[in-house]
């Protein structure tokens, strides 16, 4: 037996396979403390090393080529590592194993040099192998940990500067200060939640459960099981259970509900939004953060979006029950909500879920089930979703005639593209719908950080060790940008201070009040009157209206459904627009992109902004040669915007003149890049910003200028010689607005 166990190699392999299964086990939320799962973790290695070198030392000598001690030995290790990789890391086969072997070495060398030391009594050979075992050690750590970093950061539009007047500057207050409300918190609940006693004793006003088993019939097998076990209820009887943040006065008071997303069940989120509920609540809007953790990912298994239907529904019960209060059913809330006026939002799968609520509101009946009814029809004005799923449910909710925001960080390594943009884009208003959409795309902001409770890594341990999180904003950076978002949306949503559309515009006139980052903003209402959004056909020349589109000296002329870095739809269309011409070419070789209007276009008289969305294209389109190739500049490429009227006369702006041009936002979501292309893919994907140019603008060069006989938009690419260019949603805006 002293052979078989008590030998160097066996017990560098020991110490390894142990101490990964007890890192495993301290990482793996079963709900019991973290050191009882490590301990667990460690005996469950240990003896499936040892059971595993018995059986191998049985079978060994049918073999007669291989020493069996070490083949044996080899053969355990490489089987308890591959078990554990299987269950556990779940890491990349190159990486795992090949850090697995770097800490062999390490191992083996210490213990070598041990054995030395104790065996052998050779103290100086076994101290240099120590020493050489803990020093290779120590380096790999530090080496491992020395890939994190932005490789893009020369990339960075953060320092360029416009002369914009910030928000501030004119009066406005910054959204995410808080008001003058005193403010109340409290909890409503089943009053008999076993595993948290917010929701037990703790609760304010009792409510009763709602039954779910319709809206979510995968609550089956080991799911329902381990649920029911641990939280004492099933799908016939889900809890509205919610952190309430109430302002003090007489009312009635706009609300806005907000949800988690997929976090672990056993980790609960719900708490994580207070500092939203609490700024709200100061400025006079019920902030309520409902508990969704029930039906979150658990070791048991994760209802892989099935359970999306319920997320969405569990909102509307909740309102019901604030219908019923305010009617009258509790004296200390009657009157105080105005119902006619919510906001929902949603983080993660909670992003899909607000969406799916804001679609559900309006129906009689579950579309998945006529056997479940509704009765909804609440005052929904808007939804924001943060960092949201949008492909968990199995239908695609496209909403018409509400507000709508959605926020993204460019190192989501959770969701790592941007979603939210996909309901944007299928969100349709009606003439005359006073409202809007918009989405902010923010660089160094990750998934988790927008709730102050799931912490700066998106991945538990083990895998969160592979992600890169120096170039992470702080939580609190991330957290800021979501005040000033979310308040200022309730403030022109729920209250009608219209002061804060133009950030929805605009990101760079309130980037005093945001960390200094990049940042790309979207938005459309109805007052921009859209005249080329390349997504009628297939005809590069023609847009809807009898518009006529034309190019000339470009080497790339191509309309494109823009895709997300992992090759999904983005659901919209583009122009791309690439040139290349040289710093001698001659006035007819400019490259000329021309919007021709025909004459029943009329009406731009009124008209006080062209718009614009624009994006840094891939240069590599061009097709260079290596000594072709000049530096790129590290913000978009500046061109001209060229106004004709039908009596000839025209004027000239550069987009540059009123825009921060946008930067291609790069992320390295990993410490490998090649796992970024095995995991993620791409390093960027296009997002768009939306740009200005007042009309204003183009008078001061020509006041002769005809705007109600407009015939013609040219963009004219005469400031960088050579580029690539993503374009959308071409159009004016009206003065009304």
């Amino acid at each position: 037996m002293k052979d078989l166990f008590f030998k160097p190699v066996f017990l560098a392999i020991a110490f390894l396979v142990i101490t990964l299964f007890g890192v495993a086990g301290y990482h793996y939320a079963i709900g019991y403390p973290a050191w009882v799962t490590m301990l667990a973790g460690v005996l469950i290695g240990f003896v499936l090393l040892i059971i595993l070198k018995l059986v191998l030392t049985w079978i060994a000598p049918f073999t007669k080529k291989i020493p069996i001690t070490l083949a044996t030995t080899a053969l355990s290790g490489f089987l308890a590592l591959c078990i554990m990789r299987m269950y556990a890391f779940r890491w990349p086969s190159i990486l795992f194993y090949g850090l697995a072997l770097f800490g062999f070495i390490c191992f083996i060398l210490l213990n070598f040099g041990i054995w030395q030391i104790v065996k052998k009594k050779n103290t100086k050979k076994g101290t240099v192998l120590v020493v050489i075992g803990v020093a290779l050690g120590v380096l790999g750590f530090y080496g491992f940990n020395a890939l994190d970093g932005d490789p893009y950061v020369e990339n960075s539009s953060s320092e360029e500067t416009i002369d914009v007047t910030f928000l501030s500057e004119r009066g406005i207050d910054d959204p995410s200060q808080k008001g003058n409300f005193e403010v109340e918190v409290f909890t409503y609940g089943s009053g008999t939640d076993e595993k948290r006693p917010e929701y037990a004793e703790g609760v304010k006003i009792k409510t009763p459960t709602v039954d779910a088993s319709l809206l979510l019939p995968e609550w089956k097998g080991k799911k329902k099981k381990w649920r029911e076990k641990y939280w004492g209820f099933g799908v016939d009887s889900f809890p509205l259970n919610a952190r309430v943040y109430m302002p003090k006065g007489e009312g009635p008071f706009p609300m806005v509900m907000m949800v988690h997303g997929n976090h672990s069940m056993l980790d609960y989120s719900d708490g994580g939004y207070a500092y939203l509920g609490e700024l709200l609540a100061s400025r006079g809007v019920i902030g309520v953060s409902v508990d969704e953790n029930f039906i979150n990912g658990h070791w048991s298994g994760d209802f892989m979006g099935k359970e999306m239907p319920a997320r969405g529904w569990l909102l509307l019960k909740h309102l019901e029950q604030w219908q019923k209060w305010n009617d009258g059913a509790n004296l200390d809330i009657e009157g105080k909500v105005d119902m006619d006026n919510i906001v929902l939002v949603g983080h993660s799968r909670g992003g899909e879920a607000v969406s799916i609520a804001a679609a559900f509101n309006k129906l009689d009946r579950f579309p998945d089930n006529g056997n479940e009814k509704f009765n909804f029809n609440f005052g929904i004005q808007g939804i924001v979703t943060i960092a949201p799923t949008d492909y968990r449910y199995n239908r695609e909710i496209s909403l018409e005639d509400i507000n709508y925001l959605s926020i993204q960080g460019a190192y989501d390594s959770d969701e790592t593209s941007f979603w939210g943009m996909r309901p944007f884009h299928r969100l349709q208003f009606s003439e005359g719908f006073d409202g809007f959409k918009a989405g902010l795309y923010m660089n160094h902001a990750n998934h988790g950080q927008f709730n102050s409770t799931w912490g700066k890594s998106d991945f538990g341990a083990p895998m969160k060790w592979l992600l890169n999180l120096k170039p992470l904003v702080t939580g609190e950076e991330q957290r800021q940008v979501a005040k000033v978002y979310v308040s200022a949306f309730a403030e022109a949503v729920l209250k009608g201070n219209r002061d804060y559309l133009p950030m929805f515009k605009n990101v760079d006139l309130v980037s005093d009040w945001l960390p200094k980052e990049d940042y790309l903003s979207q938005y459309s209402d109805t007052y921009k009157k859209i005249l080329v959004n390349f997504e009628s056909d297939l005809d590069v020349t023609s847009a809807s209206e009898d518009i006529k589109l034309h190019a000339e000296n470009f080497k790339v002329w191509r309309e494109t459904e823009l895709l997300s870095r992992d090759g999904e739809s983005q659901q919209n269309n583009a122009l791309v627009l690439g040139w290349n011409y040289g710093a001698k070419a001659d006035k007819d070789s400019i490259p000329i992109y021309s919007i021709a209007l025909p004459d029943t276009l009329k009406n731009f008289g009124s008209v006080d902004t062209l718009a614009l969305s624009v994006a840094i294209g891939d240069v590599s389109e061009l097709k260079m040669e290596d000594k072709e190739k000049p530096e790129m500049p590290d913000v978009g490429f500046n061109f001209s915007i060229m106004l004709k009227d039908s009596l000839g006369n025209s004027a000239s702006v550069a987009l540059a003149e009123d825009n921060k041009l946008p930067s291609t936002i790069k992320t390295k979501f990993t410490k490998f890049e090649f796992l970024d292309k095995e995991m993620i893919g791409e390093a960027s994907e296009i997002q768009l910003k939306s740009c200005y140019v007042p009309i204003s603008s183009f008078l001061k060069q020509n006041v002769s200028l005809n705007l109600s006989n407009l015939k013609s938009i040219n963009l004219v690419f005469d400031k960088d010689t050579l580029g690539v260019v993503v374009l959308d949603d071409i159009g004016l805006y009206r003065k009304s607005n």
